[in-house]
């Protein structure tokens, strides 16, 4: 990864570096104004962290980016499979409606231009994609349940019904989240990726000192992408664990539920 701003709150993707229609980011917790266990860069609503520093936070992120969003399009994600296409009729609804189309949603996938769709981790992981040849991008939320459910493999699906993307268009970013080394997981979280049919000599790891399993939820969604044809030099993987490095990113597990969230966000530029 590569850094956006001098003061640390944002990242970019030497991957997407390249193209000056994109515009991407991924937050760190500096240089923004919530306090407790939101501090201090928390851009994401629906975390109980005080509406008017997230509205000050959105604010310095948008004016940090090379150009501003008509729209920071921000889920509520369920870790469910729903795949919200950013279109004629979400443009079209009110506030309000728009608002609840983006409830339980964990993808978003567009060819509008200066809607930045965003997705909001703090343990989980971000991923962002690009293709170039259609002009379309994607950004999918895959926890440990949307990755077993391999909803990013139903958004590259997706965004093949509806502009022909195959694998070799695509560029994809997978962000912060939390390492194989410190996702310790039950026999029911294994049971669930090796009944989903994943390769689990490549996904997982058992620790005889603690008879527990580990997951690789980046090889896990490296799996899916290669799997749809894109080649691994257009992959690239941040390999930021959130829980090691808790301090400049937001985790989960260590800070609990009610903290902040890494917000990672793309967008084609008008």
């Amino acid at each position: 990864m590569i850094p956006l701003t001098a003061d640390r709150r944002m990242l970019g993707y030497e991957v997407l570096s390249s193209y000056p229609d994109i515009s991407c980011f991924v937050t760190t917790r500096h240089g923004g104004c919530s306090r407790g266990s939101y501090a201090s860069f928390n851009c994401t609503p629906y975390t109980g962290d005080d509406t008017e520093c997230v509205s000050r936070n959105q604010e310095l992120l948008c004016e940090g980016l090379p150009q501003r969003p008509v729209e920071l399009v921000i889920p509520y994600q369920t870790h469910g499979n729903r795949i919200l296409v950013i279109g004629s009729e979400y443009l079209s609804a009110s506030p309000q409606r728009r608002l609840a189309m983006l409830q339980g949603t964990d993808s978003l996938v567009t060819f509008e231009r200066g809607y930045c769709l965003c997705i909001s981790t703090a343990d989980c992981i971000p991923i962002l994609l690009y293709d170039p040849k259609h002009q379309a991008i994607a950004a999918v939320h895959a926890g440990w349940r949307g990755t077993a459910n391999c909803i990013l493999g139903h958004t590259l699906a997706k965004m093949r019904a509806l502009c022909h993307t195959d694998g070799k268009d695509v560029i994809a970013c997978i962000g912060p989240g939390i390492s194989l080394a410190s996702f310790e997981v039950g026999d029911e979280v294994y049971e669930t990726f090796r009944e989903s049919g994943f390769q689990m000599d490549y996904i997982s790891k058992w620790k005889q000192e603690t008879h527990k399993y580990h997951i690789d939820l980046w090889a896990a969604n490296r799996l899916q992408l290669l799997d749809f044809g894109v080649p691994s030099t257009q992959v690239e993987t941040a390999e930021i664990c959130t829980f090691m490095q808790h301090e400049d990113f937001f985790s989960a597990r260590r800070l609990g539920i009610k903290s902040g969230r890494i917000l990672s966000g793309i967008m084609i530029n008008t």
